[in-house]
């Protein structure tokens, strides 16, 4: 019974990603987070490069691909309940805007030289930072191939070893 709700919305977790300055309040946190670890003495660029990677990173696994469920009381008879962010997002339509700006901005998304980078080049740059160090490489790949694998279509709706699958 969805009284006293102000959307139309069966379950507002699908069309989270698209609403008004959600995409700007993503990036600008992002941006912030950096901000603050660079500001954290002692701590070398390369090292906050990777820290923000890894914890972007974490906080995206953990938010989109490990909790299930919606925090709505929703009409759909519980076919929410088993199902990720990530698969409830846009009804589980696939290439949509909202999954195609989370996919690029899998890596953070930092404001250099006024622009925006996206993954790939951000990918390079944060390598370009940590001068190309090994453990760094290792760690930032490790960190993107962990949040990308989930996201692909051929795996929607699988639990791999049975992992979440509860």
């Amino acid at each position: 019974m969805n009284v006293g709700t102000a959307h139309s919305e069966v379950n507002p977790n699908t069309r989270v990603m698209n609403s008004r300055g959600m995409w700007l309040s993503y990036i600008l946190g992002i941006g912030l987070l950096h901000v603050i670890l660079l500001s954290i003495p002692f701590v070398s660029v390369p090292v906050v490069w990777t820290l923000t990677n890894l914890i972007h990173n974490l906080c995206m696994y953990l938010l989109l691909h490990t909790v299930k469920g919606t925090p709505f009381e929703t009409p759909d008879q519980g076919k929410a309940r088993l199902l990720t962010h990530w698969e409830q997002m846009d009804y589980g339509v696939q290439f949509t805007a909202s999954r195609k700006f989370l996919t690029i901005t899998l890596t953070p998304v930092i404001i250099t030289s006024s622009s925006f980078t996206y993954p790939r080049f951000r990918y390079i740059l944060t390598s370009f930072y940590t001068k190309y160090d090994r453990v760094h490489f290792v760690v930032n790949t490790v960190s993107l191939l962990t949040v990308l694998i989930p996201k692909l279509p051929q795996l929607h709706g699988v639990r791999i070893f049975g992992i979440n699958k509860y």
